[in-house]
C-alpha cells in the first residue's frame, strides 16, 4: 500500500475550510437514512483495490438496478486528504469514499462534510458487531461514529534474513525484541551485514511520517497507548521517553540515517529492517529474504502481548449524498463477510473484523505468511480522534525531528514543551 504525503498547502486546508456540504435541504436524519437511488463511490487507486472495488460494484448492481452504484478510482491530487477537503467544500463529495484516513475525519467532520453514520438504525451497532472492541477508538468525541473502520495493515519489523545471516545473526530468531537487543543487532548489522543502515524511516517533516517510527513503538511501549488520551498528551510519560531515547541513539550512532533514502531502502538492501504492515509481503516476495517480527519494547515483551499502530483506511459517508439509504446498504454489502473475504484474498489487507483469523481460518491456512500479520492485527491502536488532529501530528512530527532525528535539541525538554502544545490543540474546537 502507498503511502501518499499531504502536502502543506492540503494541512492549510484541513484546519481551515470550515463550509458545510449540501444534500441534507432541510431533512432530518432518520429520513434521510431511508432515501435510495442512484449513488456514486471512490475507491483507492492501487490495482488491487481497484479490482475489488469494481467486484462490489458489478455484483451490488446486479441485484440492485434501481439503486445502481457507479464507482470510480480517487481523483488525482496532492494527497486523497485534499482532493476530498476540496470536495466538501464545493459540495459535491460523493456518497461513499474507500480511503478515509482516521486523522482527516475530525476535520471533515468539523467541515460538516461527514454522516454520523449512528443515525442509522443499525448503524452503531453493525460497526460494533463487526469490529468489536476496537470500534471505540473511531467514535468521535459527541459519541457518534463518522467512520466505518475497514481495513487495517498493523506494523511490524520486517527484516532481510540473507543480510542477518551475512552479519553472523539468527536470521530465525534474530535478537530484535528488546532495545538493547535491537541497538546491538544494529550496530553488527552495518558494522558486518554490508548495509548503509539498519533501518531507515523517512527523515522528513509530513506529519503523518511519525506513524512510521514513533507510534508503532510508543503504542507497545505503552501497553496500548494513543498520542493524546481524554485531552492530555501521553507521549512525554516514560514510555515515551524511552521511545525517543531509542530512535535518538539509532540517529546518534548513525545506524539511522537522518536524511531521506532515493527510493526504496529496504528492497535495495541499503537497509536491513523495515516498519511495514502485511501490503509488504507481496511488494518484496521477490526481492528480499524476509523475516518478519514486532516492534520492539524497552524490555522485550512477548509476542502475543504487543500492540501497534494500525494504519487504517476507514470508509465516510458523505453528506452531500441524497440517497443515503443506499449508501448505507452499499456499505454493508461492502464489509460484510463475503465481501471482506474477497479485499482479503486480492489485497491481503486485515478486514478490521474482530473475528478475522477464525472466520478466514482457511485462507490463512493456505497463505502462512499472512497469520502472523492476523494476529498483530487484533492489537492495534489508531490515533486519537481529537480536535485539530492533523495541527497535532505536525506539531508533534516537527519537533520530534529537531529533538531526535536531528539532535538539535533535549528530547524530554522537547516533548514536555510539545506536550504544552498539543494538550491545547486537543481541546480547542
Amino acid at each position: 500500500m502507498k503511502r501518499k504525503a499531504l502536502s502543506t498547502l492540503a494541512v492549510i486546508t484541513l484546519g481551515v475550510a470550515l463550509s458545510a456540504c449540501g444534500g441534507d435541504s432541510g431533512t432530518s436524519p432518520d429520513e434521510a437514512a431511508t432515501v435510495t437511488g442512484p449513488i456514486d463511490i471512490w475507491y483507492s487507486n492501487n490495482p488491487e483495490e481497484v479490482a475489488w472495488g469494481e467486484a462490489m460494484v458489478e455484483a451490488w448492481n446486479a441485484e440492485n438496478p434501481d439503486a445502481e452504484v457507479s464507482g470510480q478510482e480517487i481523483p488525482a491530487g496532492t494527497s486523497s486528504e485534499e482532493v476530498i477537503t476540496a470536495a466538501i467544500t464545493a459540495g459535491n463529495a460523493p456518497c461513499l469514499i474507500y480511503n478515509t484516513a482516521p486523522a482527516a475525519v475530525p476535520q471533515f467532520q468539523k467541515q460538516g462534510g461527514l454522516v454520523n453514520l449512528s443515525d442509522f438504525p443499525d448503524g452503531a451497532e453493525y460497526i460494533e458487531t463487526r469490529t468489536g472492541d476496537r470500534s471505540a477508538q473511531y467514535q468521535s468525541t459527541d459519541g457518534g461514529y463518522y467512520q466505518m473502520p475497514w481495513k487495517t495493515n498493523p506494523s511490524m519489523i520486517f527484516y532481510n534474513k540473507d543480510v542477518f545471516t551475512a552479519a553472523g545473526l539468527d536470521a530465525e530468531n534474530p535478537p530484535l525484541a528488546t532495545y538493547d537487543e535491537f541497538l546491538a543487532t544494529s550496530q553488527t548489522l552495518v558494522d558486518s551485514g554490508g548495509v548503509q543502515a539498519a533501518i531507515w524511516p523517512a527523515a522528513s517533516s509530513e506529519f503523518f511520517q511519525a506513524w512510521f517510527d514513533f507510534y508503532p513503538l510508543f503504542i507497545a511501549a505503552s501497553g496500548g497507548q494513543q498520542l493524546v488520551e481524554d485531552g492530555e498528551s501521553q507521549f512525554n510519560n516514560e514510555a515515551g521517553q524511552q521511545v525517543a531515547d531509542f530512535w535518538a541513539q539509532l540517529y546518534e550512532r548513525g545506524l539511522t540515517p537522518n536524511e531521506n533514502y532515493e527510493g526504496d531502502a529496504f528492497a535495495d538492501q541499503a537497509a536491513a529492517m523495515s516498519i511495514v504492515g502485511p501490503w509488504a509481503i507481496k511488494v518484496y516476495a521477490d526481492a528480499v529474504n524476509w523475516g518478519v517480527v514486532p516492534v520492539p519494547t524497552p524490555d522485550g515483551a512477548a509476542p502475543e502481548e504487543v500492540s501497534t499502530f494500525s494504519d487504517e483506511k476507514s470508509i465516510g459517508l458523505f453528506s452531500a449524498c441524497e440517497n443515503r439509504g443506499t449508501a448505507w446498504e452499499f456499505l454493508k454489502f461492502t464489509t460484510s463477510e463475503d465481501a471482506d473475504g474477497q479485499l482479503l484474498e486480492l489485497t491481503g489487507q486485515m478486514p478490521m473484523r474482530d473475528d478475522l483469523t477464525t472466520t478466514y481460518a482457511d485462507y490463512f491456512a493456505a497463505n502462512p505468511d499472512y497469520e502472523v500479520f492476523a494476529d498483530q492485527a487484533s492489537r492495534t491502536v489508531e490515533v486519537p480522534n481529537v480536535p485539530n488532529s492533523i495541527e497535532i501530528w505536525q506539531t508533534f512530527r516537527d519537533a520530534y525531528s529537531q529533538a531526535v532525528i536531528f539532535g538539535d535539541a533535549d528530547v524530554a525538554s522537547t516533548l514536555d514543551d510539545t506536550a504544552e502544545e498539543v494538550n491545547t490543540l486537543a481541546t480547542d474546537d
